[in-house]
């Protein structure tokens, strides 16, 4: 889960400790994987069918980890085929180790890549002031939807781009998960701007509904050990305690009454599940798979 934090946090050094502790105590990157190898060959496997190329656009990037294994799925569907892979991403930072990856990866002599340093809305802007609309044979957004203003025009947009037997690929937090309760309760208490929306895969899919789209979702256990949040002054439970509440240093600033009741709801069954000791807060993806 891509959090809204980074634009709460004024500590950029520790909003990204954060975020590196909560994927180091989550399984978010082997649920990633393990949608990669089972259902994406499936999914991806008539999009580029009879195609010379195949174009490929991925919104919010980010570093590409997750983009390199989106192309080599599609490099063993077809083996061969050009690719054309452009990557919109707002942030300098992230495009520098998009390429630095890219240039120490090797078996990407058929892909073409492009990069475009620019969010969704500036890149739908500019499409359509040039009037080029280019049709893509699959477009992915990966954990990026909650820093969209606009999600049905976003979606509209892209689903317009969509060539023949292309499809859009969207990650977020499902609906079942711990986050759907934790930002429905206590949402409104929290410290927000308007740059972030909370968002789940039930919320996406009321919207494609609305909208008309066929789509597949499938959702993907992950868990979040968040044992540490309960031991005072655990150094790794207040960064996970600053990542689950988007909040900067939210043991030392958080009002006590507010946060007993986050302590307590967190150990329950809607929340988290407790093994072997320790207390796993529920933080289940869901991919949405949107037809052309």
């Amino acid at each position: 889960m891509a959090s809204c934090m980074r634009s709460l946090f004024s500590d950029h050094g520790r909003y990204v400790e954060s975020f590196r502790r909560f994927l180091s105590n989550s399984t978010e990157h082997q649920c990633m994987q393990e949608f990669m190898d089972k259902k994406l060959p499936g999914i991806i496997a008539r999009i580029g069918d009879a195609k010379r190329e195949i174009k490929i656009l991925s919104i919010g990037g980010g570093a590409g980890e997750i983009d390199l294994q989106i192309l080599s799925k599609v490099q063993a569907q077809y083996p061969g085929v050009r690719i054309n892979n452009e990557v919109v991403e707002p942030s300098a930072e992230q495009i520098v180790k998009y390429k630095e990856l890219v240039a120490k990866t090797s078996n990407l002599e058929n892909i073409k890549f492009a990069w475009h340093k620019e969010t969704s809305s500036e890149y739908q802007n500019r499409m359509m002031e040039e009037k080029v609309l280019q049709k893509w044979d699959f477009i992915h957004m990966i954990q990026m939807l909650y820093y969209v203003k606009d999600i049905p025009a976003t979606l509209k947009f892209f689903h317009s781009l969509l060539g023949t037997n292309a499809k859009i690929l969207i990650t977020l937090v499902s609906g079942a998960s711990g986050w759907d309760k934790l930002w429905k309760k206590y949402g409104s208490r929290l410290p927000r701007d308007d740059l972030c929306q909370y968002i789940t895969s039930s919320d996406l899919t009321q919207m494609l509904d609305n909208l008309g789209l066929k789509y597949e979702c499938y959702d993907l256990l992950s868990t979040m050990d968040i044992s540490d949040c309960f031991i005072a002054g655990n150094e790794n439970g207040e960064l996970l305690w600053d990542f689950l509440t988007e909040t900067c240093n939210f043991n030392t600033t958080a009002p006590p009454d507010l946060k007993a009741e986050i302590l307590k709801d967190l150990q329950e069954p809607e929340f988290s599940v407790k093994k072997e000791g320790k207390v796993l807060f529920n933080n289940t993806l869901s991919f949405i798979v949107v037809e052309a």
